[in-house]
C-alpha cells in the first residue's frame, strides 16, 4: 500500500493519530473516515467517543477501549501492531492537539523508529461555540482566544492562573472544569470581570443529549447546577458569547481596499 495524500496509507511502522470529532458522527473529516474504515487497530477514546463513529469500522478490525487501559497497555498496543504493517489508529475525540495525551505516545514512538501521522478533527471548542451561533473573535471585542483549564489534579503554572489570564480581557474558553466553574467565576471576578460577563456552558456538544447554558457570572452557577452539568463540558467566557456591541469587519467594507477588491468611493 503506497503513502499519498488521494487515500492510500503506508502502514509498515506508522501510527495514526486521528481526531474523531465532538461527537456528531457527521462532523469526521473525509480523511479521518477513509482511514477508520481501513484500519486493522483502532485504539479509541471509550469514555468520550460516538460509538456511532466505530460503526465505520470494517468487520475484521480490532478495537481497544483506551479508557479501561493504562499509558503502556495503549502504547503496546499501537507499537507491536504498527511494527507488524497493520493499519494502526489511536482514535481521539474533539482533535488530537488538545488535551489528547497524544504527545507523551508520538514521542514513545519516535524513539522506537515508528512513523506518526496527525489527522485533525473538530474540537468541542469550536461545535459549541457553532452552537451558540457567534465567533470566538469580534472586531472591537476582542482579536484574541485564550483556552485553558482551571487547576485540579493536574497542576497549572502560576503564570497561567486564571487571574493573570483574566488580565487579557479575551475570549476565555475552559476545557476538563466544569466541576470547578464555581472556582473559575470567583477568580475571574476577582480578576476584575464584572458580573454582567456573559459566560456559556455546553455540555457535549453536537449529542443527542447536548445541553446549552448562557447566563452571566452572577448566575451561571446556578444555572449549570440546576441544568446537572458537572462533566463533559466546554465553557465560554467573554462578550463574544452575547455581544452588547462590536464593530463590522473592514475586509468586507466597501471602503476598504485590499489585494482582491479596490475601496469603492
Amino acid at each position: 500500500m503506497s503513502n499519498s495524500m488521494n487515500g492510500n496509507y503506508s502502514s509498515k511502522g506508522k501510527v495514526y493519530f486521528v481526531g474523531a470529532g465532538p461527537g456528531d458522527k457527521e462532523l469526521l473529516t473525509l480523511k479521518a473516515k477513509r482511514l477508520i474504515e481501513e484500519a486493522d487497530i483502532i485504539v479509541y477514546s471509550g469514555s468520550l467517543l460516538n460509538p456511532e463513529i466505530l460503526a465505520h469500522a470494517k468487520g475484521s478490525a480490532l478495537l481497544y477501549d483506551a479508557s479501561s487501559m493504562s499509558r503502556e497497555e495503549i502504547y503496546s498496543v499501537l507499537k507491536d501492531n504498527a511494527l507488524k504493517g497493520r493499519v494502526t489508529i489511536r482514535l481521539h475525540d474533539g482533535d488530537p492537539s488538545l488535551y489528547s495525551a497524544s504527545r507523551e505516545q508520538i514521542d514513545a514512538l519516535a524513539r522506537d523508529g515508528i512513523e506518526v501521522e496527525i489527522v485533525p478533527g473538530i474540537s468541542a471548542l469550536f461545535a459549541a461555540v457553532a452552537r451558540l451561533k457567534t465567533e470566538l473573535t469580534l472586531p472591537g471585542v476582542t482579536q484574541s482566544v485564550i483556552v485553558t483549564r482551571a487547576e485540579f489534579r493536574t497542576p497549572v503554572p502560576e503564570r497561567e492562573s486564571i487571574r493573570e489570564l483574566a488580565k487579557h480581557r479575551c475570549t476565555m474558553a475552559f476545557y476538563l472544569s466544569v466541576h470547578l466553574i464555581q472556582d473559575i467565576v470567583k477568580e475571574l471576578v476577582t480578576a476584575g470581570y464584572d458580573g454582567d460577563t456573559p459566560i456559556a456552558v455546553v455540555y457535549r456538544a453536537t449529542w443527542t443529549d447536548e445541553k446549552v447554558v448562557v447566563g452571566t457570572l452572577k448566575d451561571i452557577v446556578e444555572k449549570v447546577r440546576d441544568a446537572r452539568i458537572n462533566k463533559t463540558a466546554v465553557i465560554i467566557v467573554g462578550e463574544v458569547v452575547k455581544p452588547r456591541g462590536y464593530e463590522f469587519s473592514r475586509v468586507y467594507d466597501s471602503g476598504f481596499t485590499h489585494t482582491y477588491r479596490s475601496a469603492k468611493t
